[in-house]
């Protein structure tokens, strides 16, 4: 945590030297000392600290000063810093000033000077004035902070990227919030600026660009290098896996993720499941854990940053990027998992980031708070989603097209559901038109596919968690994709007619290679995956055994 600060302030460089001397011997382990000679560039600090989010605890102010009497400072310090303690420095002829300033602007002290020996005449008021602050001292949140309006699709973006990105922030709503006005009124914010983010260095970026922000954030869009051993493209549980053992391997790697790390895996509040751990860990944590070991043994990351195609020319595989960079690599491995489906039904597109969100339980939890939440969809991420959301909810609606849940959600999860009080499970329905009010969803009507007959529900939020499309449409080289799009790999591939005026070798593909040689595809993406963090993970590893084998060819 920052150290607090003691502010003095006087226009005479000797008394300001020893002021300041003497509250550093004093209080220099637990408090940082600042000081200055000019009333107005103090003014200026403080906005600029308030800014940073810095503690003043305590002023000592000379009264007579040439730009602005001490109790005029303090009046405008105050304004910042309304809790600090504030000690007005006067000679014998200000005193009946510094009782008025009792009241004027709550002084708590005044000393007179000289204050020799310190010991004596300052240490104990000044220690008397700091423990009665600490003593109501609430820290703030020091870190990021996110300004905006709750049902602002812009707003979910950027909380999104921050959560998924694993950067702890402190949302604040404009409406309702006293913290973000006071931040509106230091940066003089105007309503066209939202969302607002307010870093701890005291920057303010206004309605932020995503790669801008991730920029300013410290992260790398931009590669090092222009040649690679092999480039992974997505990272989800199969690209960090494959990132780790590249790294740990000696391939020069570089680990390309468009959004954040993790994917739909990182989004999961609980996965249970998971081997080794039984107390299960969350989507965030085994992200964080696979980044830190990847990163470890030296691999490259960038993100956000998109890849745009993939092209081949003199046995090198040239990847083009979403800013116009390219880069050369000897491998490719395909780790782009799926996307979640768009629920087809009218009014849906209108409420998208502001009631109705695609994934992303974790983000929008809190604001879910005694609300009445739907979820859509019957796999493991939508039961970890209800499990999670429950927590805050007043209740959890789960709607499915089918009777129940145990055809496509494993058992451990569905216990867990029926368990909990406030979730309910709404077989054979479909929802068919979502309304609002004020730009936000405000209720659903169901659907019951077996009777048709249809009722308005309530609704604050909805969640939706159907289907799996794989994230390949970017893909334009000639790589074997099955009917809905998921990429062929290995035996497979010779079901195709058009495999072999594509297949060139002697051999048959590696078990995890495509029809184009040297490019791998890993995790959900492929066709016939099992669609499991642990399989996903596995097969990661796997494509670097065979990028190995590939790599001794050429």
């Amino acid at each position: 945590m920052k150290k607090p600060i003691i502010f003095a302030l006087d226009d005479d460089p000797q008394v300001l030297r020893a002021v300041t001397r003497d509250l550093k011997s004093e209080y220099r382990k637990e408090y940082r000392i600042m000081s200055t000679e000019s009333a107005n560039d103090a003014l200026e600090a403080l906005v600029d600290l308030k800014k940073k989010n810095e503690v003043v605890a305590l002023f000592l102010v000379d009264q007579r000063m040439p730009e602005m009497l001490g109790v005029e400072f303090l009046t405008e310090a105050k304004k910042q810093y309304p809790e600090a303690k504030k000690v007005l420095l006067t000679a014998y002829s200000d005193t009946d000033a510094a009782i008025k300033a009792i009241n004027d602007v709550q002084l708590d002290y005044y000393l007179t000077k000289p204050w020799n020996p310190p010991e004596e005449k300052l240490y104990p008021t000044l220690n008397d004035l700091l423990d009665v602050w600490q003593m109501n001292f609430q820290p703030e949140f020091d870190g990021i902070k996110v300004l905006g309006y709750q049902f602002s699709p812009k707003s979910h973006d950027i909380k999104d990227f921050l959560s998924a990105n694993l950067f702890p922030f402190q949302w604040l709503d404009v409406e309702t919030n006293d913290k973000a006005k006071e931040i509106i009124s230091l940066y003089d914010l105007k309503t066209t600026d939202m969302p607002v983010v307010s870093l701890q260095n005291g920057e303010c970026y206004k309605n932020p660009d995503i790669v801008a922000l991730a920029t300013a954030l410290g992260l790398n869009a931009h590669p090092k290098d222009n040649l690679y051993d092999v480039v992974i493209i997505g990272a989800g549980p199969s690209g960090l896996a494959a990132a780790v053992y590249g790294g740990s391997e000696g391939l020069k790697t570089l680990l390309i993720e468009k959004h954040a790390p993790g994917g739909q895996a990182g989004t999961s509040s609980r996965i249970e499941n998971y081997l080794g751990f039984p107390n299960g860990l969350s989507g965030q944590e085994l992200t964080h854990r696979a980044i830190t070991q990847a990163k470890r043994f030296g691999i490259e990351f960038l993100s956000p940053q998109e890849v745009t195609s993939i092209s081949e020319k003199d046995g090198y595989k040239s990847i083009s990027l979403g800013n116009g960079e390219c880069i050369s690599t000897k491998s490719v491995v395909i780790t782009t998992g799926v996307n979640y489906r768009k629920l087809e039904a009218e009014g849906v597109e209108n409420y998208t980031g502001a009631g109705i969100y695609y994934g992303s339980s974790m983000t929008e939890a809190q604001a879910c708070a005694n609300k009445e939440v739907y979820i859509v969809g019957g796999g493991n991420s939508a039961g970890q989603s209800a499990v999670y959301l429950s927590k805050f909810a007043k209740n959890v609606y789960i709607i499915v097209r089918k009777e129940d849940l145990s055809s496509s959600m494993s058992s451990y999860l569905i216990d867990q559901i029926n368990s909990i009080d406030n979730i309910t499970v709404l077989g054979h329905t479909n929802i068919t038109k979502a309304k609002g009010k004020d730009d936000r969803l405000t209720a659903l009507e169901l659907t019951n596919n077996e009777t048709s007959k249809t009722k308005e529900v309530a609704a604050d939020a909805l969640f939706i968690f159907i289907g799996a499309r794989p994230y390949t449409d970017w893909i334009a080289l000639d790589i074997i994709k099955n009917e809905r799009g998921f990429i062929e790999t290995g035996r497979d591939l010779t079901r195709y007619n058009d495999f072999k005026k594509i297949w060139k070798k002697d051999r048959e593909p590696f078990l995890l290679e495509t029809c184009s040689p040297g490019i791998f595809a890993s995790g959900d993406v492929r066709a016939g995956a099992m669609n499991r963090v642990a399989s996903a993970v596995g097969e990661g590893a796997m494509a670097i055994k065979f990028v190995h084998e590939y790599l001794a060819e050429i």
